[in-house]
């Protein structure tokens, strides 16, 4: 048996390729702006889901062509969608879980006040 190479399309650019090497850092600074948009009100919920289910529908739909390029710029683009989705719902999550061990500790230390005897 011999061992044959897989002949693969050659599919990049340099547009491509630049994209490629950055793409995650492009998403997280993407994503980073969205969230803090989230947060502090000025971007809508609504919007964010939105747009993560439009990103995605893109890199399935299109996102997965012959370009390099297209297939980065969708790939970066639907990236950033589903963190700023996500970051938002871990900071509520977060705020709930320290309120609820806030309320737990002052359980506790009522509950010692009220025990002590002296």
């Amino acid at each position: 048996m011999s061992a044959q190479g897989v002949v693969t399309e050659e599919r990049t650019s340099r547009a491509g390729s630049w994209l490629h090497e950055r793409r995650l850092r492009l998403a997280l600074l993407i994503a980073l702006v969205e969230s803090l948009l989230i947060l502090l009100g000025g971007l809508g919920w609504f919007w964010v889901v939105g747009l993560a289910l439009v990103a995605l529908v893109l890199y399935f739909l299109g996102g997965r062509t012959r370009s390099q390029a297209v297939h980065e710029s969708t790939w970066v683009f639907a990236a950033s969608q589903l963190i700023a989705v996500v970051v938002p719902i871990l900071w509520e999550l977060v705020k709930f879980l320290a309120i609820v061990a806030l309320v737990i500790m002052a359980l506790v230390l009522l509950a010692f006040l009220l025990l002590d005897r002296r």
